[in-house]
């Protein structure tokens, strides 16, 4: 099992970091999607979407037919 060194995301990369995601996620891209691609935890995504002043969709998915 190969061990990936983490890095910390501070100061200017991080600003960066953050205005690129935010960019992608108001085109329609995921928090998901968003992670993988940046090789970062969902968690770190959203927490950097949120610094990017982004506002987040509501939770989405199937809509379900009332009865189903």
């Amino acid at each position: 099992m190969t061990e990936q060194k983490r890095t910390t995301l501070t100061g200017r990369d991080r600003v960066v970091k953050a205005r690129r995601l935010r960019r992608k996620y108001e085109s329609g891209a995921t928090i998901r999607s968003l992670a993988a691609e940046a090789g970062l935890s969902y968690g770190l995504t959203r927490v950097l979407l949120l610094e990017a002043k982004t506002k987040l969709r509501e939770r989405g998915g199937r809509l379900r037919r009332a009865g189903a």
